[in-house]
């Protein structure tokens, strides 16, 4: 497009960079990426950060407290339940996010939901449940709420400036910036949030134990409370496998992890499993579609069918095995194959003075406690400057009780209204507010009787005052008034642990006594193109030719059991481990099965190289066209954990040539494709825990020259065995005799 002339003038302008135009634009001011992102990012970061996904030490994020405060200023605080709708249309005052957001706040705090060990909102209707990903939640005009009664320990002193408040979004009506909970709601309900650059993912811990730790940490900074708190307590239930030392890191840190399992019971009667509990990290739908998807892979045969149970009694997942099944080492296996055994990440992150700050367990009580704490005085002094103004008025009350009748002398002979108040200043002696208490009291009450009432309360005030003033000096009163406070709260509210906890040499125990391998003779071929066969010795004798892929040819032939393991190696340094378990039995005259799709290789990975053994013992010998050979450990292989691939298995410095699995030292033959062979004993060869070291040098290469076979010197018949032999290495080998060649030998 053709530019004007005023756009020309601005282009040719020297203050004005020729990068900065852009046509029919105007003039674009450059800005640096970084000022661009503090500028209109970093806003956006702190208010997700401070205001939206992070829990402060009140236990609340903005949009909890806010619903909660709205509920308690609408009455339902004990109250008959209340349309959903209104609630949500009432907290959009306070939060102006919309219904959708508010409305799933609200649900996920009700007991209906079961996400809460202890929910804040009393509810009526469907509202879904945590542990299931398909129960939708009724809409909000269908449901009705209330606060369960545990909401008062949240609202107690709120009324009494125990925390601060401030203006709403509109400047129409005060909020409170926390709630003044009674008990560390901040550790006994679950709370989990993302926000930008931080998460913060706090478990819950039973409501008893916590108030007892948080007693015993009042009455010394330095008390263990690893006896107190014997782990998370989830609303969900479930087994947690004890560690003491990552708990003790969550109470230290903040940080750490707890593995939760399904609780499930047996139905000898109808021959089925049926899980009531599973861990707070799954649901019930995803726990399903990975039992099929490992049924449908083979992997586990012994169940015959699945289904969903949920009903008005909670959670069931039954599971249907097969005769002869035993169920406990089936739940074994599942437990480690599936989500009904998950891990629960703790990362402790909790808002203190709006800023985020990762903390333990221990640091969290502390904190709250300093804030319970400030919370309390703020109550006393404010029921202490209630009580100091009303004693007040009362001394000016005992005042007039020498001459009630000149009180109402000065007030029948003051002509004008106004001049009451002042004539009674004069005649007693009194201030302002004294007089105008006086002043205001009905003409029925001006009687002996009804003034020593009243003023029979100076005394009373006096001492709690003193009371109150003396309490305030001292914080180790103060914090007694929170230790009672905390006894009440477990009277008051008691409930047993949900999540049991299991010891973790029980659980190990368990994993030892998983299923065994069915353990029979089986004869495994390998083929060039990857292909796998297990064939059973019978099968094998009364099957004809094997069926191979065009071009195909079976490379590994060997007699070993169904319980031996595979270990598959590729072109991409990668080892998969499997078990011949793991594939069916099958027959010569199929194809068999394709190792990189059974195994789920990367794309384009392809087999180079398979090792079977029944232990890990024994070392593997690696060559490589450079004439190196690593020996490995076959130990440096095996994994505590059920891994099925290791990364970077062997070195990928040099071509590999080929894999060699031995138990015993042993003589091999290496030759090259210049015609040279060298025999050499693996004794010589230092072993290497590395998987992928290069190695040693063994067989010296002239250019272009490389390594092309390895094979033990029993499988080759040489008639000069000697002569390839040497004193020392590397060596270059020696030529190949005509005698020694032949089809077991390749170049």
């Amino acid at each position: 497009m053709a530019r004007t002339k005023k756009e020309k003038e601005i282009v040719k302008d020297s203050s004005v960079p020729s990068n900065a135009y852009i046509a029919n634009g105007g003039i674009v001011v450059e800005q640096s990426i970084t000022d661009t992102l503090e500028t209109n990012y970093m806003p956006y970061a702190m208010s997700v950060i401070v205001s939206r996904a992070l829990p402060e030490i009140d236990g609340f994020k903005p949009a909890h407290r806010k619903l909660l405060y709205t509920m308690y200023k609408m009455g339902l605080l004990g109250s008959t339940r209340m349309k959903s709708a209104n609630v949500v249309g009432q907290t959009m005052r306070l939060n102006p996010h919309g219904d959708a957001s508010i409305y799933e706040t609200l649900v996920r705090m009700s007991r209906g939901y079961e996400a809460l060990l202890h929910p804040f909102v009393d509810s009526k209707g469907n509202f879904g449940k945590a542990y299931s990903r398909d129960m939708a939640y009724a809409a909000s005009r269908y449901t009705e709420v209330k606060l369960e009664p545990i909401a008062n320990e949240l609202f107690r002193d709120i009324d009494k400036d125990a925390v601060d408040f401030v203006p709403n979004y509109d400047n129409t009506m005060l909020e409170p910036t926390l709630l003044p909970a009674v008990f560390p709601t901040i550790l006994v309900n679950a709370n989990v949030g993302i926000a930008v650059s931080m998460a913060s993912s706090i478990c819950s811990f039973n409501l008893g134990e916590v108030c007892e730790a948080t007693i015993a940490l009042i009455r010394d900074e330095e008390a263990d409370i690893s006896g107190i708190i014997k782990g998370p307590d989830f609303s969900g239930g479930g087994l947690i496998i004890h560690d003491q030392a990552e708990l003790e890191k969550i109470f230290r840190t903040g940080r750490g992890s707890v593995k939760v399992r399904a609780k499930y019971s047996l139905d000898k009667e109808n021959g089925c499993i049926d899980v009531t509990e599973i861990p707070p990290t799954t649901t019930i739908e995803a726990i399903m579609d990975k039992i099929v998807e490992l049924v449908k892979g083979g992997k586990i045969r012994e169940i015959s069918y699945i289904r969903d149970e949920i009903d008005k009694n909670g959670l069931k997942l039954c599971i249907d095995i097969k005769r002869g099944t035993d169920p406990d080492k089936l739940m074994q296996k599942l437990y480690k194959m599936t989500p009904l055994e998950d891990t629960y990440s703790c990362n402790f992150n909790v808002l203190v003075g709006g800023t985020p700050k990762v903390m333990g367990v221990y640091e969290i009580i502390s904190e709250w406690v300093a804030f319970r704490l400030e919370c309390v005085k703020r109550r006393i002094y404010f029921d202490l400057t209630k009580k100091k103004d009303k004693l007040h008025l009362l001394k000016g009350l005992n005042k007039i009780l020498l001459d009630i009748d000149k009180a109402i002398k000065i007030v029948r002979e003051t002509e004008e209204e106004a001049e009451v108040v002042p004539n009674l200043m004069i005649g007693f002696g009194l201030d302002q507010t004294q007089a105008e208490y006086v002043a205001e009291i009905k003409l029925r009450h001006l009687n002996r009787e009804y003034i020593l009432k009243r003023t029979a309360e100076i005394e009373e005030l006096t001492k709690a005052i003193a009371d109150m003033e003396d309490t305030l000096s001292s914080n180790r009163k103060v914090k007694q008034i929170i230790i009672s406070e905390l006894q009440d709260i477990i009277k008051k509210y008691p409930q047993p642990r949900k999540s049991l906890l299991m010891s973790q040499d029980v659980a190990e125990i368990e994993e030892e006594e998983q299923e065994q391998v069915p353990d029979y003779p089986v004869n495994i071929f390998v083929t060039k193109e990857g292909y796998f066969k297990k064939i059973t010795p019978q099968s094998l004798r009364m099957s004809s030719e094997h069926k191979l892929k065009d071009g195909d040819e079976i490379v590994i032939h060997t007699e070993t059991t169904n319980a031996c393991e595979l270990l598959f190696f590729t072109d991409k340094q990668q080892v998969y481990k499997s078990r011949a378990n793991d594939f069916d039995d099958t027959k010569a005259s199929a194809m068999g099965e394709y190792v990189a799709a059974k195994l789920g290789f990367d794309e384009n990975e392809k087999l180079v190289g398979t090792v079977i053994l029944t232990e890990y013992k024994g070392h593997l010998i690696f060559a490589f066209e450079n004439g190196k050979i690593a020996k490995v450990p076959v130990k440096s292989y095996e994994t505590k954990t059920n891994r099925k691939r290791l990364t970077n298995a062997y070195s990928d410095k040099s071509p590999l040539v080929d894999i060699v699995y031995e138990t015993e030292p042993t003589e091999y033959v290496l030759t090259s494709s210049n015609t040279r062979m060298l025999i050499f004993n693996s004794a010589v060869i230092s072993e290497k825990t590395t998987r992928d070291t290069i190695g040693v040098n063994v067989m010296t290469q002239k250019k272009n020259q490389v390594v092309v076979s390895i094979k033990p010197l029993e499988s080759l018949e040489l008639a000069s065995q000697h002569r390839y032999r040497t004193k020392t290495l590397p060596s270059i080998g020696a030529i190949v005799k005509e005698e020694d060649l032949g089809e077991q030998i390749h170049f």
